[in-house]
């Protein structure tokens, strides 16, 4: 591990940093970032371990089909599966998993419609790709199981769509948010961004309930 330090120094103040702004709060969450390409190598936040106070030895290093790569290795997320298949079939470079209080009544909330809309916001010009707020961003929502072949199936089926595949993130159910980029800069900019338009929509809904823009 010690080879993968300046990382493993940067997704533990990701996580203090996501700790403290009620993201990712006590052991929710999971972050990676892909260290080897060939043959696939994604160093990973270990299972159970408080987001705020993560130290080196609560990283695992799992390969393309989320198997740890060593015995002395805690053990890996039980979403491990979802960072492998973002990382293979998106080209994530890294993935940021996060369980805010918005991202979870929305994601709830929004199930029957399959999506959240957002839509006119300047701050939507922070996700990739976007270059102008006349757009409109779906993040679709997916119910939330403890199968995660099956969901990691479903999402990687979404990810190879050709005409809607997945592309800033998606939400599960009473859970939370998905995103990620082609590095770790990239992948928190999205949760920045996301988690601003996210409160932005549950605020907006609370206090216009029959004018809502998102």
């Amino acid at each position: 591990m010690q080879r993968y330090s300046p990382l493993l120094e940067e997704l533990i103040q990701t996580g203090a940093d996501f700790h403290r702004r009620g993201w990712s709060l006590g052991t929710s969450s999971n972050y990676s970032v892909v260290v080897e390409r060939d043959p696939m190598v994604v160093l990973l936040t270990g299972s159970g371990h408080d987001k705020g106070r993560l130290r080196p030895q609560h990283f695992v290093l799992v390969d393309n089909h989320g198997t740890s790569l060593h015995p002395d290795f805690p053990k890996p997320s039980a979403e491990t599966l979802l960072h492998v298949v973002l990382a293979r079939s998106a080209g994530a470079g890294a993935v940021l998993h996060t369980h805010s209080v918005a991202a979870t009544v929305l994601s709830s909330s929004l199930l029957p419609t399959g999506s959240l809309e957002l839509e006119g916001y300047e701050m939507l010009k922070g996700l990739s790709g976007i270059a102008t707020h006349d757009t409109r961003v779906s993040l679709p929502i997916f119910p939330n199981t403890q199968d995660m072949i099956a969901l990691s199936g479903e999402v990687e089926d979404r990810l190879l769509d050709k005409e809607t595949p997945l592309r800033h993130g998606f939400l599960l159910s009473g859970h939370g948010l998905y995103t990620w980029g082609a590095d770790l800069a990239e992948a928190r900019r999205q949760v920045e961004v996301l988690e601003f338009l996210f409160e932005v929509s549950l605020h907006q809904r609370l206090l216009f309930p029959n004018h809502s823009k998102v």
